[in-house]
């Protein structure tokens, strides 16, 4: 159930867990804009909890990198510059890479369910597009990465991947407005899943790197429209 302002009243017992993982998701909604103030006593009260998990939600945030704390000031939502993007998505191309080399070594079986799971959301994703439905877009485009690189059944390097997730999210949602080609989407993730299914190790890691260097292109070509500072 949403209260009003669009918050979320929480329906059972409110850990620092569940309260971080609603905000988490207010903001890469956009719900907070890049660099405003998290109003610690507005939020506890619009959320109906305590202070205590809720100053340890935000401290979680701010370790996830989608807050940040500055000393005597208080708790901000993080503004994403160019050089945050390149890094995010350097790290982000590493990663799956790695992931890449792992599910192509792993057994048959696993490589199946990780391609019928990477299947499901490209038919998703594909609706949303037609849709232009860009929240969907968004969450469906990191639904398919953090599915690919749960495929390894790597917990340390899910682990790792997840705490991207967000500020990728948020990368995103900023291509609202100047992003050239929503209709590539569909195709350059079908792409990945091909080559996947194909065991084509080589063509997969260059689809990797293509699809994380053109989304850096995107994301850094229109700052200024695109919400990302310079």
């Amino acid at each position: 159930m949403a209260a009003p302002g669009g918050m979320f009243v929480l329906e059972s017992r409110p850990t620092a867990q569940l309260i971080a993982d609603q905000l988490r998701e207010l903001i890469v909604q956009g719900a907070f804009s890049p660099g405003q103030q998290v109003n610690e006593s507005a939020l506890a009260s619009q959320l109906s909890t305590s202070r205590g998990p809720l100053r340890e939600a935000l401290q979680r945030l701010c370790q996830e990198g989608i807050l940040v704390s500055k000393r005597n000031r208080g708790v901000f939502v993080l503004e994403l510059s160019t050089e945050d993007v390149k890094e995010i998505y350097a790290v982000r191309e590493t990663l799956e890479l790695a992931a890449a080399n792992t599910l192509l070594d792993s057994a048959p079986e696993q490589v199946t369910d990780t391609c019928r799971e990477l299947k499901g959301i490209i038919r998703d994703m594909a609706k949303q597009v037609a849709a232009s439905d860009w929240q969907a877009i968004a969450r469906l485009d990191m639904q398919f990465h953090t599915a690919f690189v749960s495929g390894t059944e790597n917990s340390r390097l899910i682990r790792i991947y997840e705490t991207l997730a967000a500020e990728s999210r948020m990368c995103i949602l900023s291509l609202e407005v100047a992003y050239p080609r929503i209709d590539a989407l569909v195709q350059e993730h079908q792409m990945i899943l091909d080559l996947l299914k194909a065991g084509d190790r080589s063509g997969l890691q260059k689809a990797i790197k293509r699809h994380m260097q053109k989304a850096v292109e995107d994301l850094t070509s229109a700052p200024e429209t695109a919400g990302i500072t310079a």
